[in-house]
């Protein structure tokens, strides 16, 4: 309960948390971010570590920071290096995911399980090649759902020259779209005074893609009724 708690606090208080662990580590604090942008990409197992709330932090540390002297210094953060290391942590991650999919899978569909049938398989292959390169872009701005997209690709045999491709795209767009956001909005006053509720706004943002496909699954399969 403790470890829930903790995790949950410092998913809401990303800036005080960020802050702490710079003041802690220096220049080490670029390989906690690299880790946690790794894992949350790279391990089916941990969708829940903070992505697209995290790279908006991190791009508000790299922005240059008012001093109570009123003078601007450069944050703890470069953005350019900041953009291209947590890139390559997406870009890493989405490939390990990818491989654990592709050893994994044809292990698990070898035979027929009563809830791992091999159909289901062959109907994971056949989207993704009908729609895997939307599907690799855009699953990078939902929550949980990027964690499991590449996974979901290497389980149905997208081949990896054609998943590659996207990963890269989706890779590069996604974090320098949240740390440029973070970069050139979280030190507005309104915005840094009420960071927590933009945390929350980015959360809700981000999941309103699926609700929106839900809602609309939803009511095409009502109106086929």
């Amino acid at each position: 309960m403790e470890l829930l708690h903790n995790f949950i606090d410092f998913f809401l208080h990303l800036d005080v948390h960020l802050s702490q662990i710079i003041h802690d580590y220096g220049i080490w604090a670029y390989l906690i971010l690299f880790l946690i942008i790794f894992v949350e990409t790279g391990l089916v197992v941990m969708p829940f570590l903070p992505g697209d709330s995290l790279l908006f932090a991190a791009g508000a540390f790299a922005a240059p920071q008012l001093t109570q002297a009123g003078e601007l210094v450069p944050g703890p953060f470069n953005v350019f290096y900041l953009i291209g290391l947590l890139f390559v942590a997406a870009f890493l991650g989405d490939t390990l995911n990818y491989y654990i999919g592709d050893y994994i899978g044809p292990k698990v569909f070898r035979r027929n399980y009563r809830f791992l049938k091999k159909e289901h398989l062959l109907k994971t292959q056949h989207f993704y090649e009908k729609h895997g390169a939307k599907t690799i872009i855009f699953a990078r701005f939902i929550p949980i759902i990027r964690t499991f997209a590449p996974f979901i690709a290497g389980v149905g045999t997208m081949k990896y020259s054609k998943f590659i491709a996207y990963n890269i795209i989706g890779g590069f767009i996604w974090v320098a779209l949240f740390v440029a956001a973070g970069y050139f909005f979280g030190n507005i006053p309104a915005v840094k005074k009420n960071f927590t509720l933009a945390i929350f706004a980015i959360i809700i943002i981000s999941i309103l893609p699926p609700l929106y496909e839900f809602a609309k699954h939803k009511l095409s399969a009502k109106s086929r009724v």
